[in-house]
């Protein structure tokens, strides 16, 4: 009898049913099968829950993801099996073998485009054939196994995947991809110079929401040397764990108004203002309350916008005004794998990682899972398909 796999699969907004699909048969080149340990919930998996499913919009690549649907891309899982003539190495030339534990990048790119020549740390492919792992391919579509909210995971031939030290827990490896996300920050930091542009050593940097990714960014910012870390949030249980993970002020926006907020921000940096914003909520309403919160020659990273829900209106004058960079972030450095899990370990002692995640489900439970962690008393949330 055909071993089956159990998986969560969405099978439109707000609809999940767990579903069993046969295991991958592996033909020589063939790719790879990942035993998934555990997952996050990323907030791209939340919008296309709720329906919201338009990404990259404006681009080559721009796609609706489609159902029924198994996501999940934050994924941490053991080789099961490796078909002959494929994956010998990981991206990082390191050699893969049947039971190394590793992550991978959802991003499955034709290394062959104009962008994938010329930016290829970064997954901008515009190829048709682009996809991406728990949210672009369709489960109706043999071998089905596509996200990493299931039993197992196929693994295309010449993804990117990256063996996980042994050192480092499972629990802070299924941070890597969400701590990837951050490189906007090295971005700023690249862009200054002794004219007082960028993010400075000691510079002030307000971060907008502060759920997963926005914590993500206050531990990359405290690592990087910023001076005062300042978060807003709807939520005191989000606002108190930044607190614990380095932030210094902690605003909720539902007790303070838009003025206070511009004003502690330019009372704490001296008149001046925040020299780094970083947009991490995924509301468009706070983008303007942003940009009056920058300081001259100050940096507005836009990495909360994955899906698009909308834009707002913006006076493009206080742009230039103020010599504004603004810098988006559609996904994530491929390059930065390796260097995230090598970081995470040499601070593993300055963070208290283990209140990052706050939830664990089974597969089974993926729907309290997914609607656990749209709630305002929760952090990151996981999924264990299968024990270490």
């Amino acid at each position: 009898m055909q071993k089956t796999v159990k998986a969560a699969v969405l099978t439109g907004p707000g609809k999940i049913e767990i579903r069993r699909y046969p295991y991958p048969d592996l033909a020589p080149g063939g790719g790879m099968v990942i035993k998934n340990l555990q997952c996050g919930i990323c907030g791209t998996d939340k919008h296309t829950f709720k329906g919201e499913v338009k990404q990259n919009t404006g681009t080559e690549s721009a796609f609706e993801t489609p159902f029924p649907l198994i996501q999940g891309h934050e994924g941490v899982g053991i080789i099961d099996e490796i078909a002959e003539n494929s994956f010998e190495v990981d991206y990082n030339g390191e050699p893969l073998r049947v039971g190394d534990r590793v992550t991978f990048c959802p991003d499955i790119v034709c290394g062959e485009c104009y962008w994938c020549r010329h930016a290829p740390w970064y997954p901008w492919c515009d190829s048709i054939n682009r996809q991406c792992y728990g949210n672009s391919l369709c489960a109706d579509t043999a071998p089905h196994l596509f996200g990493a909210f299931s039993e197992y995971m196929y693994v295309f031939p010449k993804s990117y995947v990256y063996k996980v030290p042994d050192q480092l827990s499972t629990d802070m490896a299924t941070l890597t991809e969400l701590m990837c996300v951050t490189y906007t920050l090295d971005k700023a930091k690249e862009l200054f110079a002794f004219d007082g542009e960028g993010f400075a050593f000691g510079g002030v940097v307000v971060i907008q929401g502060c759920g997963p990714l926005g914590l993500a960014h206050v531990i990359k910012a405290r690592m990087m040397g910023a001076g005062k870390i300042i978060v807003t949030d709807i939520s005191d249980y989000k606002l108190e764990l930044a607190k614990a993970f380095g932030a210094d002020l902690c605003l909720n926006v539902l007790k303070t108004s838009a003025e206070e907020r511009i004003d502690i921000v330019k009372q704490a940096s001296h008149g001046i203002g925040a020299n780094v914003v970083c947009e991490c909520s995924g509301v468009p309403s706070v983008v303007p309350e942003g940009l009056e919160m920058i300081a001259k020659c100050g940096v507005y990273l836009e990495a909360g916008h994955f899906v698009d829900v909308g834009g707002i209106e913006i006076n493009m004058h206080k742009i230039c005004a103020k010599n504004i960079r603004i810098v988006g972030m559609n996904n994530h450095a491929v390059t930065g794998y390796r260097p995230t899990m090598e970081m995470m370990l040499r601070h593993e002692k300055d963070f208290p990682w283990s209140k990052f995640i706050s939830h664990k489900f089974d597969l089974d439970d993926y729907e309290t899972a997914i609607r656990t962690s749209m709630t305002p008393e929760s952090m990151k949330v996981v999924v264990v398909s299968n024990q270490e």
